[in-house]
């Protein structure tokens, strides 16, 4: 399918303006007249502190519309219990953007056991409880109360993983379509740049909010289905129906009355008579859809809510639909009220890309927060992104429904000079850039061997079961660009922060080598997140094979370059189809291979994951579907007890859980597992009785021994310094809660 569109940096500007940048956007009125502004034509509410730094989704919205010519206000983490704080900058010209922030509010608020966190990295101070729960919808209702007849344009991660009726974990039901709890005029999901650029040219124009219903990675409500449009029922889940009979092959239907080509069409047949004229037979040409004009109807929330088989069904069909290239419009009822999701945003090119990240930045936190510190500016201050997507399909992760599996790229120019821009202008540089990156640290510039191939599949992953033959996995572009940021004046080091796909990078040793020997510094992390088959195969993950070959290589180029280095490799508790028995595999490998886990992480139902949609349901949606007895049911891990065994499995090391593992290793027939022997688990409860207390002193030791590798699951934070000498083994590494 062609696309056509018009490039974000190709646009006239809506204003002429003589001036340069703002050096911020403003949050206040004394900002606002410093500007000369009268009144803002878009003010941006968001549930993050204001850093304006392009890792800042209220940041790059903002100074991309400020680029277009629009004047941008911006109201950070406002008082939501009145209208009054979202008064303070007055009425916007055109519309309310309205996000939750960079992370769903309620994933940012509470841990994966649903307890309310003590502390919000996006604040300054690192204080909690900045932002309500639900924010796009808070927000929204507060930019109502405080100016009715302003449109409000939704938008943000947790917009764009709410977007249909989805499961929501802290409630334990299904909810419906966050458009509708937010009675927002409009939804962008996905990356938004191209979208929100047309809502604002086209209101700019005259054009009214509730005409805007042909721009891509938007949602609304609609009252029917507009009459030159197709639609394809798809409220029931897949199966056989009643097999037609076959028409008599020699029947001329062009000669028949309409009423009895219905009815031999539905099934009945034509029988031939003796004297019966054979004439020939017409075949009409078949029909092709125009899937830009064709729509899905999904079963309704109503069902959603009251069917674990229809719920599957959905996330199947809403999956399915993600390719831009060939993805058709979705639309699910609500009660007397219709959702209607156009196809995904159409993917930034390499100049999109470059325009969007060469905007004005102060790459700093706004003036307003003081020395105050702000924990994620913090982490990501020295690095830089160079590109977005991914293509690997984990069904535990959100990235995909919302960036998309097709990754778009910046160009090495454009990251080279985010790099000196870091080195010139952001304060305490001290010549390490912490990463250069995205979803994942290795997809840079791999894509489709032909956008042919790429804009027809709707394969869920690239690189699960295997990696697809169609797949360029040639790393060189990104080793380039590793080569030539290390020769830059004022550049020590560039360490790579970003997860990487090592299923990938051993299809290209040259870039394990360049990587291995330049761009760990001491511990890199990997996500191979389980040993055994059955959980490994709900997530989409490749086989433990593929980590033990990337181990190889990685320990081979270590010992070639002279460096002490090792691998942090993270692994998930409680994921959908994992049993007891799969965890404690999972420890036993653990212990052979003497990994010792510091803080781990438990399955968190995101909202959207096709693993949420196993979570909720106990059905596969990447298998048929079916209501039979036999059909494939999913494992599920939902007790507060079970999670907390499979946690403890992660964990077996530490003397706490002991009780807890020991009584489960009995009741699974597994007792062999308890003693002080090199192949038992955990020792017997002697040992437990010898070290009463929660931290105990005399206790074996569980790290700093030549197989005592202490970990962390999915940390974004640095190592913890370690006082035992630089050629010791790491004790532990920084961790975040939950």
């Amino acid at each position: 399918m062609t696309q056509v569109f018009t490039p974000i940096h190709t646009r006239p500007a809506f204003r002429q303006s003589k001036s340069k940048a703002a050096p911020f956007l403003p949050m206040s009125r004394q900002e606002m007249q410093q500007l000369g502004w009268e009144c803002c034509d878009i003010i941006l509410v968001t549930g993050d502190a204001y850093v304006d730094h392009p890792s800042f989704g209220m940041a790059i919205i903002g100074r991309l519309l400020e680029a277009q010519g629009f004047r941008v206000g911006i109201i950070a983490q406002p008082d939501w219990h009145s209208a009054e704080a979202f008064k303070a900058l007055g009425k916007p010209g055109l519309f309310f953007g309205i996000a939750a922030g960079n992370m769903d509010s309620m994933i940012n608020r509470y841990t994966a056991d649903r307890k309310i966190r003590s502390d919000d990295a996006y604040t300054p101070g690192n204080v909690a409880g900045k932002r309500p729960d639900r924010a796009s919808i808070v927000y929204s209702q507060r930019c109502r109360e405080a100016y009715k007849d302003v449109p409000l344009v939704l938008g943000g991660i947790e917009a764009s993983l709410r977007r249909i009726a989805h499961y929501d974990y802290w409630q334990d039901k299904v909810r419906r379509s966050i458009l509708l709890d937010s009675r927002a005029d409009l939804l962008l999901y996905g990356n938004a740049e191209r979208a929100v650029v047309e809502v604002a040219h086209r209101l700019a124009a005259g054009e009214p909010i509730d005409s805007l219903r042909d721009i891509r990675g938007t949602a609304f409500v609609r009252k029917d289905t507009p009459e030159n449009w197709m639609e394809i029922d798809s409220t029931r889940i897949d199966r056989p129906g009643k097999i037609d009979k076959i028409i008599n092959p020699y029947v001329n239907t062009r000669d028949l009355p309409e009423c009895e080509i219905e009815q031999r069409s539905s099934g009945e047949t034509a029988e031939m008579d003796a004297d019966d004229e054979v004439q020939v037979l017409h075949i009409e040409p078949r029909v092709r859809l125009d899937r830009s004009k064709t729509v899905i109807r999904i079963p309704s929330f109503e069902k959603v809510s009251k069917d674990p088989v229809l719920y599957a069904h959905a996330s199947r069909v809403l999956h399915l639909e993600t390719n831009p290239g060939n993805a058709r419009a979705l639309v699910q009822l609500h009660g007397d009220q219709e959702v209607w999701l156009n196809p995904p945003p159409i993917p930034l090119t390499t100049d999109e890309m470059d325009y969007v990240f060469d905007l004005s930045y102060a790459r700093v936190p706004h003036p307003l927060y003081g020395k105050a510190e702000i924990p994620a500016y913090k982490m990501i201050r020295f690095s830089v992104n160079i590109m977005r997507g991914c293509f690997g399909g984990c069904t535990f992760c959100s990235i995909t429904e919302h960036e998309g599996r097709i990754i778009q790229n910046r160009s090495q120019t454009s990251i080279i000079k985010e790099i000196e821009q870091i080195r010139d202008k952001v304060p305490g540089f001290t010549g390490v850039i912490s990463d250069l990156g995205g979803p994942t640290a290795n997809m840079y510039r791999i894509a489709c061997k032909t956008t042919e191939i790429e804009a027809a599949c709707r394969k869920p992953s690239c690189v699960y079961p295997g990696i697809c033959p169609n797949l360029n996995t040639d790393h060189s572009a990104l080793t380039q660009l590793y080569r030539d940021a290390r020769k830059l004046k004022g550049v020590k080091k560039i360490l790579i922060a970003s997860g990487l796909r090592y299923d990938l990078a051993v299809e290209d040793p040259e870039y394990v080598r360049e990587l291995v020997t330049h761009h760990v510094g001491g511990y890199l992390k990997i996500a191979p997140e389980h040993t055994e088959q059955g959980p490994l195969d709900k997530m989409m993950k490749p086989g433990i094979g593929s980590y033990d070959t990337f181990k190889k290589m990685f320990e081979r180029f270590s010992k070639e370059a002279g460096k002490d280095q090792y691998l942090i490799p993270y692994f998930i508790a409680a994921h959908p189809g994992t049993t007891d028995t799969d965890m404690l595999n999972l420890a036993l490998w653990l212990k052979t291979n003497g990994f010792k886990a510091d803080q781990v992480q438990a399955f968190y139902p995101s909202p959207m994951a096709t693993a949420t949609a196993m979570y909720h349901t106990g059905r596969n949606p990447l298998r048929r579907l079916s209501y039979k007895k036999n059909a494939e049911k999913v494992d599920t891990v939902k007790g507060e007890r079970q999670r907390r065994l499979h946690k403890a499995f992660l964990r077996w090391h530490d003397p706490e859980n002991w009780p807890l593992l020991r009584e489960a290793l009995k009741s699974m027939g597994r007792a062999d597992l308890i003693g002080s022997g090199e192949q038992q688990l955990i020792p017997d409860e002697e040992v437990t009785e010898a070290y009463p207390g929660q931290r105990r002193k005399n206790a074996p030791r569980t790290s700093g021994t030549a197989k005592g590798k202490l970990l962390t699951q999915h940390t974004g934070l640095p190592p913890r310094a370690h006082k035992g000498g630089k050629n010791r083994k790491p004790a532990t590494v920084g961790h975040r809660k939950g």
